[in-house]
């Protein structure tokens, strides 16, 4: 980008986007829909590791902030995939990373749902069902450590991480409320640093 400043052109960096087609995202996305097994941020795990780490696709700031919002409305997993869509190809790109994350999903519950409700009460399927569980919330935590190694520095991010995960954990407040309140917290932090700078 180039701006005119004083009778002399000045060149700003900009980082380059990758020019993503509509049917390598849908390829990613229906990938990601039908091996992200684990729930929510087993999935977005997942979707950093290939789109931001693999393909370098997204930066990982950018990836954070589609994050953020994707936990205001609906399901985060799809919001973060369409929101990476969307970052790549505009709208269309948007629903169509939204369509292939869903399709496999869509397809396999179907399949499942028929199967638990025809042999659900078969003892062997309901201890393998019951061996799952630990194996999600290994996965959860994966996500999370790495999330966090990478985006949470020093006192002061330690210290709005702790306090967000004990507002959610122990006080049940929203997580919309707690990205208001960081949003706000940080607005004004910026705002008290540079009057007194």
């Amino acid at each position: 980008m180039l701006a005119r400043y004083g009778g002399s052109c000045y060149k700003f960096p900009m980082k380059q986007q990758v020019r993503v087609s509509l049917w390598e995202i849908f390829k990613a996305f229906f990938f990601i829909g039908a091996t992200g097994f684990g729930g929510g941020m087993a999935i977005v795990s997942l979707t950093e590791r290939y789109c931001v780490h693999e393909k370098k696709w997204i930066g990982l700031d950018e990836f954070m902030h589609g994050l953020a919002f994707g936990q205001i409305l609906g399901p985060f997993s799809l919001n973060t995939s369409t929101f990476v869509g969307c970052y790549l190809r505009g709208g269309v790109g948007g629903i169509t990373a939204a369509v292939g994350f869903i399709l496999p999903s869509f397809c396999l519950i179907s399949l499942l749902s028929w199967l638990y409700f025809r042999f659900h009460e078969v003892p062997e399927l309901q201890s393998a069902l019951r061996g799952t569980n630990p194996v999600i919330i290994g996965l959860i935590l994966v996500a999370a450590a790495g999330m966090t190694k990478a985006k949470v520095k020093g006192a002061g991010g330690w210290s709005m991480a702790l306090i967000a995960f004990a507002a959610a954990a122990f006080f049940k407040i929203s997580a919309l409320t707690i990205l208001v309140l960081a949003g706000l917290w940080s607005l004004i932090k910026a705002y008290y640093l540079r009057e007194h700078a």
